[in-house]
This record gives C-alpha cells, sequence and structure tokens, in this order.
C-alpha cells in the first residue's frame, strides 16, 4: 500500500468529514470531529475538488472524450490539493484518526482512478465505463461504512 497522504484523501474526503453520530449504528467511523480544523477545511476542498473531476469524467465518457477521462482520472489519483498543502503535523494528524479498513479501501479507490485514466488513454470507453462505476461505487460503499452522518441515507446500504 502507498505511504502517502495523498493516497487516503479520495475516500476521506468521499466520506464527509462532518459529524461522528451514526457510527455505532452502521458499524462505521465518522472521522471529522476528531479533525483539526486545517484539516477538514483541506479535505472539503479536496472533496470538491474530487466532486468536480468526476462530473467532468462522466459528461467526457458519454462524449467521448478520452484525453479528459484520462486527465480528470489521474488527478483523483495524484490527490490534487492535499500533497501540496499538508504539513507534517497535518499528515500525523489525519493518520491518527483514520481506521486501517478505510485505508484500504482508499488504496483501492486510487487504483480504481488510475485503471480509470489508463482506459481513457487507451481509448477504450467500455473500460472507461466499468473503471467509473466501479469508483463511484467506492463512494457509496465509502459513505455508508465511513460517513453514514454525513450521509444517513445510505446508512442501511452495506455495498
Amino acid at each position: 500500500m502507498k505511504a502517502t497522504v495523498g493516497t487516503f484523501v479520495f475516500a476521506l474526503l468521499a466520506m464527509g468529514v462532518f459529524g461522528t453520530a451514526g457510527a455505532e449504528q452502521s458499524g462505521g467511523t465518522n472521522v471529522g470531529e476528531e479533525l483539526p480544523p486545517n484539516v477538514r477545511v483541506l479535505l472539503i476542498q479536496e472533496m470538491q475538488a474530487i466532486l468536480k473531476a468526476s462530473e467532468q469524467i462522466q459528461t467526457a465518457i458519454v462524449q467521448g472524450d478520452h484525453e479528459t477521462v484520462a486527465q480528470k482520472a489521474q488527478a483523483i489519483h495524484d490527490s490534487f490539493i492535499m500533497e501540496q498543502q499538508m504539513t507534517e503535523a497535518d499528515k500525523q494528524a489525519l493518520l491518527a484518526v483514520v481506521p486501517e479498513a478505510f485505508l484500504e479501501r482508499d488504496q483501492a479507490l486510487h487504483d480504481l482512478s488510475e485503471e480509470l485514466a489508463e482506459a481513457g488513454r487507451d481509448q477504450d470507453t467500455t473500460r472507461q465505463l466499468q473503471q467509473f462505476s466501479e469508483m463511484i461505487q467506492g463512494c457509496v460503499g465509502c459513505h455508508s461504512r465511513h460517513a453514514t452522518a454525513r450521509f444517513p441515507g445510505l446508512s442501511t446500504s452495506q455495498p
């Protein structure tokens, strides 16, 4: 498993970094309130960037814009903001809160985004659809296990 904070970011942001209520009911975790405010802000910024990239990927897939699929999926894989703006102390605060199962899910999501980027570079629309679908399933799975306070509608879903 890659040991950079950038590899942890997509799923951490996707999980919603707000609140802790509801974790006990779903068997998941909600780590947002345990993070320092500056780290929360960075994660929110990251989540917004990933959401925008995901929307652009969806549009690019249906338009056959392979180059945009490759670029935006690679940007998700590379984790945008976090690699550039987190201090070592911020990284340690993040790692102190995030459970191992979460890190494994996040790594899988980053692997999927790299595979999606490759499918874009290969101009393989079928594979792009498959990888993008798996990425979205990963988001839902993470939200349903690690962010039930932020996404209560997923608290009964366990993909």
